[in-house]
């Protein structure tokens, strides 16, 4: 295949060569003026939603994501094996809470078309991480009020107490969820 073309000033043509078949000239012509450019971009569907978390259940995700900080931040560094559990459960409680906070900051639940039943994804989420909360500051209290002397004794203890209030909020988050989810089925 073989292409040959004019000078620039002359409108373009270009012809192809192919033993087993004619000659054959296509005309390309150059358009006029500037491509079209269309308005949707990559990231068109990212619509930056605030005002959820004006409302009860947004500042209760974002109580959940604090009080988990506070939680990381007194539990560390695990010393007892049952701290281990605590931070476990916190670390993915907080990282869960982070992707529900994103969703809704960003609009994914009304960008996507998907059949998701979002409602009862998030509260079957948020129960799970109540159930876990609950059984992790149990735990995590039951292991530090033995007489151990340890300069984190305290801070343990603390974490353990801040855990009870996440379990709290989760579980108050849970019950809005639930309410929610019952109430689609009254519609």
């Amino acid at each position: 295949v073989r292409a040959a073309g004019p000078p620039a000033s002359v409108p373009r043509y270009v012809v192809f060569y192919c033993s087993t078949m004619p000659e054959t000239v296509v005309n390309v012509t150059p358009s006029e003026g500037k491509p079209e450019s269309t308005t949707d971009s990559l990231f068109s569907w990212i619509n930056i939603n605030y005002a959820y978390f004006r409302t009860v259940p947004g500042m209760l995700k974002i109580a959940q994501a604090l009080i988990g900080v506070v939680c990381l931040a007194l539990a560390t560094p695990a010393i007892l094996a049952g701290t281990s559990w605590f931070l476990f459960v916190v670390v993915l409680s907080f990282v869960a809470t982070l992707i529900w906070i994103a969703i809704y900051l960003i609009g994914v639940r009304e960008a996507l078309t998907l059949p998701i039943n979002w409602i009862l994804t998030e509260l079957l989420n948020t129960g799970l991480v109540t159930v876990l909360y609950a059984i992790a500051f149990i735990v995590q209290l039951s292991v530090w009020s033995t007489p151990y002397s340890s300069r984190y004794r305290s801070s343990n203890i603390a974490a353990g107490v801040f855990g009870l209030v996440n379990t709290v909020v989760y579980a108050a988050a849970c019950y809005l969820l639930y309410r929610d989810w019952r109430a689609t089925f009254t519609q």
